[in-house]
């Protein structure tokens, strides 16, 4: 019997040390990643400022070709949305354009409802350069106990960061294609 309570003293005490450390994890995230792109930025903003457009850059487009998309509010600009429903690597979600600036910021609500339910502030600045535009697309949000659980074992910087790099090549990609 008092092995019995050792051994369940002990695991009480691994799971209080564990869920310690995991509460003392970072409460938010940030992830960004720049590119420039050799068009001026009336060229490139409606590629993201539309989401008709993301299905020719959007890194997250090709994750199920059968992704069920819903469009509603304007075309393009303050108060579009987009909804998606797809596979188990694309989930449910939805994006809400709620800042437009033309050809100088853009602010996206960004609600993921499956396979979990997170909301995050999407934000893409576009500076005029002299080889075109640097495009920055930023990604903010607060981490609950199981993101703050899930960051101990994955670094969702590289993760999102990587998708960030491709979306960008592919963004440069069709502005640029769409210039000649």
């Amino acid at each position: 019997m008092a092995m019995l309570k050792k051994i369940l003293f002990l695991i009480a005490f691994a799971i209080g040390a564990l869920a310690a450390i995991v509460s003392m994890q970072p409460s938010h995230y940030r992830i960004t990643r720049s590119a420039t792109i050799q068009v001026p930025p009336e060229g490139v903003f409606p590629f993201v400022n539309d989401f008709h457009n993301w299905g020719q850059w959007s890194p997250w487009e090709k994750l199920d070709p059968n992704m069920k998309k819903t469009f509603s509010g304007p075309k393009s600009g303050v108060g579009a949305v987009y909804s998606w429903v797809g596979n188990s690597d694309a989930g449910e979600g939805r994006m809400t354009l709620e800042e437009s600036s033309a050809n100088d910021r853009i602010v996206i609500k960004l609600e993921f409802i499956k396979p979990f339910e997170s909301m995050s502030v999407t934000t893409f600045l576009f500076r005029p350069e002299a080889q075109g535009t640097s495009v920055t697309w930023e990604m903010r949000g607060e981490n609950n106990f199981m993101a703050k659980a899930f960051a101990l074992f994955m670094d969702m910087d590289k993760m999102v960061g990587s998708d960030f790099e491709k979306g960008l090549a592919q963004l440069k990609s069709a502005a640029e294609a769409a210039k000649r």
